[in-house]
């Protein structure tokens, strides 16, 4: 097992409003160059990058999907990008995958991305059921598909409060 994230929600992929992976130079570039103090640059790097950032627009990837402004269509091609370029390390890391699976907000209502992401991803051998990626069934990867793909919800909340619940417990 393996993940994009590091030792916060910042690194690895863009989020709407996270940042993700970054050079330590910008850092060093808002400090010095800019002058911003860590609550600042805390500020940038967490609520105003990521999705949002990139398109100047909005951090809700429905907003993006319906705008025609060219810098929304480029916020979620890096968006696709980041997301293969992590899928190909990974599969590279761990020799292949069995599944590809797609959850929480994007990856559970955006057809249009899950679409993208497993068109760039067809080397792996996975082949996308397009009805089935429309109709937001649980598997969406054809029959004949290499890699089964799923969509999964997610109830973070739900998974907090058990948590919690089970840290308070004697």
């Amino acid at each position: 097992m393996d993940s994009t994230m590091g030792f916060t929600a910042l690194d690895g992929l863009p989020m709407g409003t996270r940042c993700g992976n970054l050079d330590p130079g910008a850092v060093l570039y808002m400090l010095q160059e800019k002058g911003m103090d860590a609550k600042q640059i805390e500020d940038v790097l967490y609520r105003r990058s990521g999705l949002l950032g990139l398109s100047g627009i909005s951090n809700d990837m429905r907003d993006l999907e319906n705008n025609p402004d060219p810098r929304a269509a480029q916020a979620i091609d890096y968006f696709v990008y980041r997301i293969t370029r992590e899928l190909g390390a990974l599969a590279a890391a761990i020799g292949g995958i069995d599944a590809l699976v797609f959850t929480a907000g994007i990856g559970e209502n955006s057809a249009m991305i899950r679409a993208r992401v497993c068109r760039a991803a067809a080397w792996l051998g996975i082949e996308l059921d397009e009805a089935a990626n429309s109709q937001r069934a649980q598997r969406i990867s054809t029959d004949s598909s290499k890699v089964a793909v799923y969509v999964i919800p997610t109830d973070e909340e739900k998974m907090i409060a058990l948590d919690t619940l089970r840290l308070l417990r004697p």
